[in-house]
């Protein structure tokens, strides 16, 4: 059947083999790796919201859920002891564990200190490099796109600290980015099978790359609550893409059959694997529903605000409920508890690095997670001259080359998805608002520039697409592909200056005043 125009603009690059695809990501995921293992255990503290989610880590591994710890907890830790951590009962958590297992797989290889909580995130932020590579390659077509766009990821500040700090986001952005990825194959996947005449009556009851996206968005879930909106967003993409696909192979009343056999199997192999797979993730929290029963039942939870009392066994309206049904009923209790928290706790709190989503993408605010900023002149190296000092920090920063220009090819990607109907800078497009513009009915309570890791891939997305675009789709040299390929290899390098001149304050190296002062070049970056 006749292609979509989108499609016939697809870029084919002559440089298609997979091998040298596959070798050329792992490569670049090796490298990622080694840049996010180096001196991973500096700085030698908890940093920032690394005391709660590495001691919730510890917990799950020795206790198979969360306890509430003692006070000075986090000194006993590095001091070097892990006894009398704990209380014997329960903690009120307000997310979900996915991340915090990972987390614990790290602790359980690597033991109970920075290095140990902070390698699981290593590992999946080289990970989603790699996922990166392959994910621009299936949306593109070009295996030396895919690699820019891997190498403009792995090159960027917010997520290298992600990568090396025990924070639940970097799981988010990876699982969250596998989903994505998996209904995009689908939408491939769905085309080659109308294209070849399978499917019975066109039918496609089994879906393998929707259920994998299921399976990947539970577990983004699983981790912050938030996945939720790029799997809604990514679920109705995957709808209308199959809706387009009966359109473009000549189908009758294509949006209609859509509805009736691609609406319900999508639904089911997408957002009910999701819910399967988010449910499971729990496993560990229902085999020890009884703590939290014992801990909370008959009590109101004011603390996050107020929350009915927790249901137990012993209750009336709960006899004849087996022992898993009723573990799931206190789980329901908990989740209540748990979104009065998010949607009334953190109203009147404030934070200090607490920033609005509109400020985001212009990183207006980042997010100082460690820092020694009075190192004088002979402590630890430090070189500064008389009357000066030296400054050790971490700094959840983006690289502004791939964020500022990031955010004038999203404009040519919006303009391109209405204006030419390219789905590929849909993609980018989509990725970007459902996982960005929720947070703005969050503003009135302390959010954090760091959120918005999840939408760095779809910048990424863009930047790649637009360069694409200034390339062209020939191979025969031409100026305007001779253009291109300065512009773009000229914001690669660009990008790759900027990444090593922002290294130190990414890493707590050793800077003197001035070194640092030259690298924050706005007040509200301090």
């Amino acid at each position: 059947m006749t292609p979509t125009a989108a499609e016939r603009n697809r870029p084919r690059w002559r440089s298609e083999d997979p091998v040298l695809g596959w070798a050329g990501a792992l490569c670049l995921a090796a490298l990622a790796f080694f840049l996010r293992r180096w001196h991973l255990g500096t700085p030698h503290a908890f940093a920032f919201d690394e005391t709660y989610y590495a001691k919730d880590a510890w917990s799950l591994l020795n206790h198979g859920y969360v306890r509430d710890y003692v006070e000075d907890a986090d000194k006993t830790i590095l001091n070097g002891s892990l006894t009398g951590l704990f209380e014997d009962g329960p903690s009120m958590i307000v997310h979900p564990e996915v991340g915090k297992w990972l987390i614990a797989a790290g602790i359980k290889v690597f033991g109970m200190d920075p290095t140990g909580w902070r390698t699981a995130s290593a590992v999946v932020g080289a990970l989603m490099v790699l996922l990166m590579c392959r994910f621009v390659r299936r949306v593109t077509g070009s295996t030396v796109l895919g690699l820019v766009g891997g190498l403009l990821l792995s090159i960027d500040g917010l997520q290298l600290v992600l990568s090396r700090l025990a924070l639940l986001d970097i799981f988010l952005a990876f699982f969250t980015l596998c989903g994505v990825h998996c209904v995009v194959a689908d939408r491939q996947w769905l085309r080659d099978r109308l294209a070849s005449g399978g499917g019975r009556r066109g039918l496609f009851w089994w879906r393998p790359w929707l259920v994998a996206g299921g399976v990947a968005f539970g577990l983004a879930c699983g981790t912050k609550w938030s996945a939720v909106y790029g799997l809604a967003v990514f679920g109705l993409l995957a709808w209308l893409w199959s809706a387009g696909a009966r359109r473009a192979f000549g189908q009758r009343r294509p949006l209609l059959r859509s509805v009736v056999l691609d609406g319900i199997p999508a639904f089911v192999a997408l957002v009910g694997v999701a819910l399967a797979t988010y449910v499971a993730s729990w496993t560990g929290w229902l085999i020890h529903a009884d703590a939290y029963e014992e801990a909370f039942s008959n009590t109101q939870y004011t603390s996050y605000g107020g929350g009915e009392p927790w249901p137990t066994a012993s209750e009336p309206d709960a006899e004849g409920l087996g022992e898993v049904a009723q573990s799931l009923r206190s789980l329901w209790s908990y989740h209540q508890d748990v979104y009065t928290f998010h949607s009334h706790f953190l109203d009147d709190s404030s934070h200090v690095y607490a920033s609005k989503p509109s400020t985001w993408l212009v990183i207006g605010r980042p997010v100082g997670v460690d820092a020694q900023t009075d190192i004088q002149p002979g402590s630890q190296g430090c070189q500064a001259p008389s009357g000066s000092s030296c400054i050790r920090q971490v700094l959840l920063i983006g690289n502004p080359v791939i964020w500022w220009g990031g955010c004038l090819a999203m404009v040519a990607s919006l303009l391109l998805w209405i204006g030419a109907r390219d789905w590929r800078h849909g993609v980018a497009v989509a990725g970007l608002a459902s996982t960005w513009l929720p947070w703005f009915a969050y503003d009135d309570r302390p959010i954090f520039f760091f959120y918005a890791i999840t939408a760095l891939p779809f910048l990424v997305l863009s930047i790649v697409l637009a360069m694409g675009h200034l390339i062209g789709t020939s191979d025969v040299p031409t100026p305007r592909r001779t253009f291109g390929v300065v512009v773009a290899g000229s914001y690669t390098v660009l990008a790759l200056i900027a990444f090593a001149w922002f290294w130190p304050i990414w890493t707590d190296a050793l800077l003197t005043k001035s070194e640092w002062n030259a690298r924050i070049w706005f007040l509200r970056w301090i």
